[in-house]
């Protein structure tokens, strides 16, 4: 039977339908924005055939008695939410199955939220889950996402999060058999103004073929988040919850596929930014990052798909070689570094090829903004952020900072970023390196010809071979 994402349908309608379903019960555990989610249920009527039991443990003693201690007390977490998740499942197993175990599919909801508070001095977010059957006795599966409220007004926030809470346990009822329309699903009858999805993963035997990469991809394309991230084991991580008061180094690349050159302004890059005097080498997360733009061949037209297969492609390859991976929407620097220092106040490094600092420095990039390159400026410099630039070679001359020549207008400010070290050249680079280009090797690939394994790693050729990544085809002799 197809499954269709009714857009029409209220919220109320939602919990409504849920209600009238006999087969479906469960348990609400709220914690941090009020009861919204379940309040949402029992005013739509019929509640008494959906809940057996809400509860919200808000004194942190109760909540530690209840859930157990949490590490670190830190009680909006997905730490914590997964203990709620596990309690509550399994009280409702315990206490109902051989009652009604024959005919109910069991569900546990749970949030743990941090809502604008008294005084707005901090930013609404929080975790909430679902975990549920979908057949009677069968085995659970979990969905959990991050969610970031944007609102300017507690019971505003809490509003979106008895909305948002009622889409999900919907979605994992009627629209598990789609992903895609799952994900579109939680964003009914809600702003993107008002919330954002910057995390989302699918565990269970329902789930199976669904990638969680692929979920992170649409959450930046459907326009839920900015940026999404994961980790070398394709997990998928909240990014505050890995890049909090961290150094952080970033590499920005195609990465179609990894050559010896990225792999080159890596380590050299990284290397370089752990040097400086105010980075503590012990506190440094290295992220590769794909942009949407990336991801989509050269000159393509915007409208066009992201061609998944090689999006995960590059992710499989990105992840063999231990990389944590962030995608974003971020196609100019400022946007990503404005991004980033909301996450962390400590230095970050940005490492870069040699044509990206010439885009930068390129004011048709800025026209959208009120005050152009000069306000874009403001947001990428005026944070503790250091580009670190990767020569390139043309027509025999190695081009670098020394090189580089910006527009005479911008002559002075560009000497005054050298001066006061927010750019820099980076040293010690394979000059052999600079011979290589990506789309060459590409072609190499694709048309099996002989030679392309010298000019990328031994692994990654190992997994292009193995898995006939990036429509690679070996030469045939007849």
């Amino acid at each position: 039977m197809s499954v269709i994402h009714n857009k029409d349908l209220g919220t109320k309608q939602k919990a409504l339908a849920i209600n009238l379903d006999s087969k479906i019960y469960g348990s609400f555990a709220e914690i941090g924005a009020g009861q919204d989610v379940a309040a949402n249920f029992f005013k739509a009527g019929g509640s008494s055939g959906t809940i057996a039991k809400t509860m919200s443990a808000y004194d942190m003693t109760f909540s530690d008695a209840i859930y157990g201690a949490q590490e670190g007390r830190r009680y909006v977490s997905e730490a914590r939410l997964i203990s709620m998740l596990e309690k509550e499942y399994g009280l409702l197993i315990e206490r109902l199955d051989e009652k009604r175990g024959d005919n109910t599919t069991f569900f546990a909801f749970s949030d743990t939220m941090s809502a604008l508070n008294y005084h707005k001095t901090n930013e609404g977010h929080g975790w909430m889950g679902v975990r549920f059957q979908l057949t009677p006795r069968g085995e659970f599966n979990d969905v959990v996402i991050h969610v970031k409220m944007l609102d300017n007004d507690n019971v505003m926030q809490q509003n979106v999060v008895g909305i948002l809470g009622v889409n999900l346990i919907y979605a994992c009822f009627y629209y598990h058999t789609h992903p895609n329309i799952f994900l579109l699903s939680l964003m009914d009858n809600l702003s993107k103004d008002a919330m954002q999805i910057d995390m989302i993963r699918f565990e269970g035997p329902d789930f199976t073929k669904i990638d969680n990469r692929l979920m992170s991809l649409h959450l930046v394309k459907y326009g839920f988040s900015d940026a999404a991230l994961f980790g070398p084991d394709g997990e998928n991580m909240q990014p505050s919850e890995v890049l909090y008061k961290k150094h952080i180094a970033v590499v920005r690349g195609r990465f179609r596929p990894v050559i010896n050159v990225h792999m080159d302004m890596l380590s050299t890059g990284v290397k370089q930014f752990m040097q400086e005097p105010d980075v503590d080498k012990s506190n440094v997360v290295v992220v590769t990052e794909l942009t949407l733009q990336a991801l989509k061949e050269r000159d393509a037209d915007p409208t066009e798909e992201i061609d998944e297969k090689d999006f995960l492609d590059r992710v499989d390859i990105l992840c063999a070689l231990g990389q944590t991976v962030l995608i974003s929407d971020f196609h100019e620097y400022y946007k990503l570094v404005a991004y980033l220092s909301k996450i962390t106040k400590l230095k970050m490094g940005v490492v870069l090829g040699y044509p990206n600092l010439e885009y930068i420095f390129s004011e048709e990039h800025y026209h959208d903004l009120p005050g152009g390159i000069l306000e874009s400026f403001a947001t990428l410099f005026s944070r503790k952020v250091k580009l670190f630039i990767y020569p390139t070679l043309r027509n025999g001359i190695i081009y670098n900072c020394l090189r580089f020549n910006p527009p005479p207008q911008l002559v002075d400010l560009y000497r005054y970023l050298i001066a006061n070290n927010k750019i820099e050249d980076i040293h010690h680079y394979k000059e052999a390196n600079l011979q290589i280009d990506t789309d060459k090797v590409l072609h190499l690939i694709k048309h099996g010809a002989e030679g392309w394994e010298e000019y990328v790693p031994a692994e990654v050729a190992a997994m292009i071979k193995e898995r006939r990544l990036f429509g690679y085809a070996p030469l045939t002799i007849s």
